[in-house]
Protein backbone atom coordinates (compact mmCIF):
# COMPACT_ATOMS: atom_id res chain seq x y z
CA UNK A 1 0.00 0.00 0.00
CA UNK A 2 1.19 3.43 -0.87
CA UNK A 3 2.74 5.87 2.12
CA UNK A 4 2.17 8.78 0.22
CA UNK A 5 -0.23 11.23 2.15
CA UNK A 6 -2.82 10.40 -0.33
CA UNK A 7 -3.63 7.90 -2.57
CA UNK A 8 -6.98 7.57 -4.48
CA UNK A 9 -7.61 4.49 -7.22
CA UNK A 10 -10.92 4.61 -8.85
CA UNK A 11 -12.80 6.59 -6.18
CA UNK A 12 -16.48 6.78 -7.71
CA UNK A 13 -19.47 7.79 -4.79
CA UNK A 14 -23.00 8.84 -5.39
CA UNK A 15 -26.23 9.96 -3.56
CA UNK A 16 -28.82 8.25 -5.41
CA UNK A 17 -29.12 8.76 -8.77
CA UNK A 18 -25.99 11.72 -8.58
CA UNK A 19 -22.44 10.52 -9.30
CA UNK A 20 -20.89 12.71 -7.44
CA UNK A 21 -16.93 11.17 -7.85
CA UNK A 22 -16.68 8.47 -11.19
CA UNK A 23 -13.57 7.02 -11.56
CA UNK A 24 -10.87 9.41 -9.69
CA UNK A 25 -8.05 9.00 -9.31
CA UNK A 26 -5.25 10.93 -7.27
CA UNK A 27 -1.87 10.86 -5.33
CA UNK A 28 -0.87 13.40 -3.31
CA UNK A 29 3.24 13.98 -2.90
CA UNK A 30 4.96 14.77 0.29
CA UNK A 31 5.46 18.15 1.04
CA UNK A 32 3.42 19.42 -1.60
CA UNK A 33 0.35 22.29 -1.68
CA UNK A 34 -2.27 19.87 -3.99
CA UNK A 35 -4.80 22.00 -5.26
CA UNK A 36 -8.59 20.57 -6.58
CA UNK A 37 -9.72 22.98 -9.05
CA UNK A 38 -13.33 23.12 -10.44
CA UNK A 39 -17.02 24.66 -9.84
CA UNK A 40 -19.46 23.94 -7.42
CA UNK A 41 -21.29 20.23 -7.98
CA UNK A 42 -17.45 19.55 -9.63
CA UNK A 43 -16.92 16.50 -6.55
CA UNK A 44 -13.96 18.53 -4.83
CA UNK A 45 -15.45 18.35 -0.86
CA UNK A 46 -17.42 14.96 -1.98
CA UNK A 47 -13.98 13.83 -2.37
CA UNK A 48 -12.36 15.54 1.16
CA UNK A 49 -15.01 14.27 2.92
CA UNK A 50 -15.00 10.36 1.91
CA UNK A 51 -10.67 10.74 1.97
CA UNK A 52 -11.02 11.87 5.74
CA UNK A 53 -13.43 9.35 6.79
CA UNK A 54 -16.37 11.31 6.92
CA UNK A 55 -18.62 9.80 4.16
CA UNK A 56 -18.42 6.09 3.63
CA UNK A 57 -16.37 5.31 0.50
CA UNK A 58 -18.29 4.01 -2.02
CA UNK A 59 -16.21 1.88 -5.28
CA UNK A 60 -12.41 2.22 -5.00
CA UNK A 61 -9.60 2.70 -2.68
CA UNK A 62 -8.19 5.25 -0.53
CA UNK A 63 -5.50 5.38 1.79
CA UNK A 64 -3.87 8.08 3.89
CA UNK A 65 -0.17 7.83 4.80
CA UNK A 66 -0.20 4.22 4.53
CA UNK A 67 -3.59 3.70 6.81
CA UNK A 68 -6.77 2.44 4.40
CA UNK A 69 -9.73 4.26 5.20
CA UNK A 70 -12.17 1.55 4.97
CA UNK A 71 -9.73 -0.83 7.47
CA UNK A 72 -8.57 1.65 9.30
CA UNK A 73 -10.71 4.68 9.91
CA UNK A 74 -9.13 5.57 13.28
CA UNK A 75 -5.87 5.66 11.66
CA UNK A 76 -6.89 7.66 8.87
CA UNK A 77 -8.58 10.60 11.60
CA UNK A 78 -5.17 10.74 13.85
CA UNK A 79 -3.79 11.43 10.44
CA UNK A 80 -5.37 14.13 9.16
CA UNK A 81 -6.56 17.76 9.71
CA UNK A 82 -9.80 19.34 8.21
CA UNK A 83 -10.88 22.78 8.26
CA UNK A 84 -14.11 22.97 6.06
CA UNK A 85 -15.30 25.66 4.62
CA UNK A 86 -17.24 27.66 7.56
CA UNK A 87 -15.13 27.56 10.95
CA UNK A 88 -16.33 24.99 13.16
CA UNK A 89 -15.20 27.07 16.06
CA UNK A 90 -17.09 28.21 19.69
CA UNK A 91 -17.67 31.53 19.46
CA UNK A 92 -18.89 32.00 22.83
CA UNK A 93 -14.93 30.72 24.01
CA UNK A 94 -11.48 32.16 23.67
CA UNK A 95 -9.04 31.61 21.34
CA UNK A 96 -7.34 30.20 23.54
CA UNK A 97 -10.01 27.85 25.12
CA UNK A 98 -11.16 26.73 21.08
CA UNK A 99 -7.70 25.21 20.87
CA UNK A 100 -7.21 23.89 24.48
CA UNK A 101 -10.94 22.38 23.66
CA UNK A 102 -10.43 20.77 20.01
CA UNK A 103 -6.65 19.21 22.13
CA UNK A 104 -8.51 17.47 24.65
CA UNK A 105 -11.45 15.86 21.64
CA UNK A 106 -8.40 14.74 19.86
CA UNK A 107 -7.44 12.49 23.22
CA UNK A 108 -4.70 15.22 24.50
CA UNK A 109 -4.38 15.64 27.94
CA UNK A 110 -4.94 19.03 29.61
CA UNK A 111 -1.32 20.26 29.81
CA UNK A 112 -0.06 18.99 26.42
CA UNK A 113 -3.60 20.50 25.27
CA UNK A 114 -2.64 23.72 26.87
CA UNK A 115 1.21 23.70 25.69
CA UNK A 116 -0.03 22.81 21.75
CA UNK A 117 -2.80 25.62 22.31
CA UNK A 118 0.01 28.24 22.61
CA UNK A 119 2.62 26.94 19.95
CA UNK A 120 -0.34 27.64 17.13
CA UNK A 121 -1.52 31.22 18.80
CA UNK A 122 1.86 32.53 18.65
CA UNK A 123 2.76 31.03 15.25
CA UNK A 124 -0.55 31.96 13.44
CA UNK A 125 -0.45 35.84 15.40
CA UNK A 126 -3.30 35.44 17.97
CA UNK A 127 -1.63 35.52 21.34
CA UNK A 128 -3.05 39.00 22.42
CA UNK A 129 -6.70 37.69 21.01
CA UNK A 130 -6.04 34.44 22.63
CA UNK A 131 -8.86 35.51 26.04
CA UNK A 132 -11.23 37.34 23.79
CA UNK A 133 -13.96 35.90 22.56
CA UNK A 134 -14.17 34.53 19.07
CA UNK A 135 -17.27 36.53 18.60
CA UNK A 136 -15.14 39.38 18.75
CA UNK A 137 -12.62 38.43 15.92
CA UNK A 138 -12.21 39.49 12.44
CA UNK A 139 -12.91 37.29 9.05
CA UNK A 140 -9.38 36.97 8.82
CA UNK A 141 -8.64 35.86 12.77
CA UNK A 142 -11.40 33.49 12.80
CA UNK A 143 -9.95 32.06 9.91
CA UNK A 144 -6.32 31.74 11.24
CA UNK A 145 -7.44 29.92 14.46
CA UNK A 146 -9.70 27.39 12.33
CA UNK A 147 -6.56 26.49 10.21
CA UNK A 148 -4.44 26.30 13.44
CA UNK A 149 -7.55 23.78 14.89
CA UNK A 150 -6.86 21.31 12.15
CA UNK A 151 -3.23 21.51 12.85
CA UNK A 152 -3.70 20.24 16.71
CA UNK A 153 -2.22 16.66 16.39
CA UNK A 154 0.04 17.79 13.78
CA UNK A 155 -1.29 16.04 11.17
CA UNK A 156 0.32 14.37 8.15
CA UNK A 157 -1.92 15.66 5.60
CA UNK A 158 -4.10 19.13 6.15
CA UNK A 159 -7.13 19.39 4.21
CA UNK A 160 -8.45 23.04 3.49
CA UNK A 161 -11.91 23.41 1.98
CA UNK A 162 -11.81 26.37 0.33
CA UNK A 163 -10.20 28.11 3.17
CA UNK A 164 -10.28 31.96 1.58
CA UNK A 165 -14.13 31.72 0.79
CA UNK A 166 -15.79 35.51 1.81
CA UNK A 167 -12.54 37.10 3.15
CA UNK A 168 -10.73 40.31 1.77
CA UNK A 169 -7.29 40.39 -0.33
CA UNK A 170 -5.37 41.08 2.55
CA UNK A 171 -6.84 38.23 4.71
CA UNK A 172 -6.49 35.78 2.00
CA UNK A 173 -3.11 36.88 1.58
CA UNK A 174 -2.30 35.87 5.06
CA UNK A 175 -4.24 32.59 4.61
CA UNK A 176 -1.95 32.04 1.75
CA UNK A 177 1.06 32.51 3.98
CA UNK A 178 0.50 30.43 6.50
CA UNK A 179 -0.40 27.80 4.03
CA UNK A 180 3.09 28.17 2.78
CA UNK A 181 4.13 27.60 6.50
CA UNK A 182 2.60 24.62 7.15
CA UNK A 183 3.61 23.21 4.32
CA UNK A 184 7.71 24.11 5.52
CA UNK A 185 6.82 22.67 8.95
CA UNK A 186 6.82 18.93 7.35
CA UNK A 187 2.62 18.80 6.80
CA UNK A 188 1.37 18.12 3.17
CA UNK A 189 -1.67 20.18 1.99
CA UNK A 190 -4.88 19.20 -0.05
CA UNK A 191 -6.47 22.43 -0.70
CA UNK A 192 -9.76 22.96 -2.76
CA UNK A 193 -10.90 26.07 -4.63
CA UNK A 194 -12.91 27.86 -7.02
CA UNK A 195 -10.02 30.59 -7.51
CA UNK A 196 -7.47 29.92 -10.17
CA UNK A 197 -5.30 32.60 -8.46
CA UNK A 198 -5.06 31.16 -5.04
CA UNK A 199 -4.38 27.30 -7.16
CA UNK A 200 -0.89 29.24 -8.89
CA UNK A 201 0.26 31.14 -5.82
CA UNK A 202 -0.12 28.06 -3.64
CA UNK A 203 0.00 25.01 -5.93
CA UNK A 204 2.75 22.48 -6.37
CA UNK A 205 0.25 20.65 -7.98
CA UNK A 206 -3.18 20.90 -9.29
CA UNK A 207 -6.12 18.60 -9.91
CA UNK A 208 -9.07 19.65 -12.13
CA UNK A 209 -12.31 18.21 -11.24
CA UNK A 210 -15.56 18.76 -13.85
CA UNK A 211 -18.99 16.55 -13.66
CA UNK A 212 -16.76 13.99 -10.59
CA UNK A 213 -14.15 13.39 -12.97
CA UNK A 214 -9.98 14.49 -13.28
CA UNK A 215 -10.49 16.26 -16.75
CA UNK A 216 -6.71 17.61 -16.02
CA UNK A 217 -4.03 17.07 -13.89
CA UNK A 218 -0.12 18.86 -13.86
CA UNK A 219 1.85 22.02 -12.48
CA UNK A 220 0.43 25.64 -12.42
CA UNK A 221 2.64 26.19 -15.38
CA UNK A 222 1.94 23.18 -17.42
CA UNK A 223 -1.84 23.63 -17.33
CA UNK A 224 -1.21 27.31 -18.48
CA UNK A 225 0.58 26.54 -20.83
CA UNK A 226 -1.98 24.47 -22.87
CA UNK A 227 -3.73 27.83 -23.56
CA UNK A 228 -0.67 28.99 -25.06
CA UNK A 229 2.72 30.30 -24.55
CA UNK A 230 3.74 33.65 -22.84
CA UNK A 231 2.31 36.95 -24.04
CA UNK A 232 4.80 39.42 -23.80
CA UNK A 233 3.89 42.57 -21.73
CA UNK A 234 5.41 46.00 -22.06
CA UNK A 235 4.22 48.55 -19.23
CA UNK A 236 4.72 52.36 -19.97
CA UNK A 237 5.53 54.91 -17.24
CA UNK A 238 2.11 57.28 -16.88
CA UNK A 239 2.24 60.06 -19.67
CA UNK A 240 4.44 58.12 -21.90
CA UNK A 241 2.65 58.07 -25.58
CA UNK A 242 1.28 54.79 -26.03
CA UNK A 243 1.45 55.40 -29.97
CA UNK A 244 5.11 56.10 -30.31
CA UNK A 245 5.50 52.83 -28.51
CA UNK A 246 4.17 50.80 -30.94
CA UNK A 247 5.23 52.71 -34.12
CA UNK A 248 8.77 51.89 -32.39
CA UNK A 249 8.19 48.07 -31.53
CA UNK A 250 7.20 48.50 -35.85
CA UNK A 251 9.81 50.27 -36.27
CA UNK A 252 11.91 47.37 -34.82
CA UNK A 253 9.64 44.42 -37.21
CA UNK A 254 7.88 43.84 -33.81
CA UNK A 255 4.39 43.90 -35.72
CA UNK A 256 0.77 42.68 -34.27
CA UNK A 257 0.93 44.04 -31.31
CA UNK A 258 -2.05 45.71 -29.07
CA UNK A 259 -1.88 48.53 -27.06
CA UNK A 260 -4.13 49.03 -24.15
CA UNK A 261 -4.82 51.12 -21.06
CA UNK A 262 -6.02 49.73 -18.11
CA UNK A 263 -7.22 50.27 -14.43
CA UNK A 264 -5.99 48.37 -11.56
CA UNK A 265 -8.20 45.60 -10.10
CA UNK A 266 -10.13 45.84 -7.03
CA UNK A 267 -7.54 43.14 -5.43
CA UNK A 268 -4.95 45.46 -6.36
CA UNK A 269 -6.58 48.95 -5.11
CA UNK A 270 -7.68 47.30 -1.83
CA UNK A 271 -4.42 46.06 -1.66
CA UNK A 272 -2.16 49.50 -2.98
CA UNK A 273 -5.04 51.38 -0.37
CA UNK A 274 -4.12 49.34 2.33
CA UNK A 275 -0.69 50.08 2.43
CA UNK A 276 -0.15 53.31 0.76
CA UNK A 277 -1.52 56.35 -0.07
CA UNK A 278 -2.11 56.73 -3.80
CA UNK A 279 -3.06 54.33 -7.00
CA UNK A 280 -1.31 54.27 -10.12
CA UNK A 281 -2.76 53.95 -13.08
CA UNK A 282 -0.78 51.81 -15.86
CA UNK A 283 -0.34 51.99 -19.49
CA UNK A 284 0.52 48.19 -21.28
CA UNK A 285 1.44 47.08 -24.22
CA UNK A 286 0.58 43.89 -25.27
CA UNK A 287 1.04 41.24 -28.00
CA UNK A 288 -2.27 40.15 -29.87
CA UNK A 289 -3.62 40.41 -33.54
CA UNK A 290 -2.80 42.89 -35.54
CA UNK A 291 -5.85 45.51 -36.50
Amino acid sequence: MSTAPLTIRGLRKTYGSTVALDGVDLTVQHGHVHALLGPNGAGKTTLVRTSATLTRIGEGEVSVAGRDVRTDPAGVRRAVGLVGQSPALDEKLHGRENLVLFGRLHGLHHAPARARAEELLERFGLTEAADRPVSTYSGGMRRRLDIATGLVLRPVLLFLDEPTTGLDPRARADVWDMVREVVTEGTTVLLTTQHMEEADRLADRITVLRDGRVVAEGTPTELKSRLGGDQPVLTLPIGADAGAARESLARAGITGVEVDVRQPTLDEVFLHLTETDTVADTVTVTEGAAR
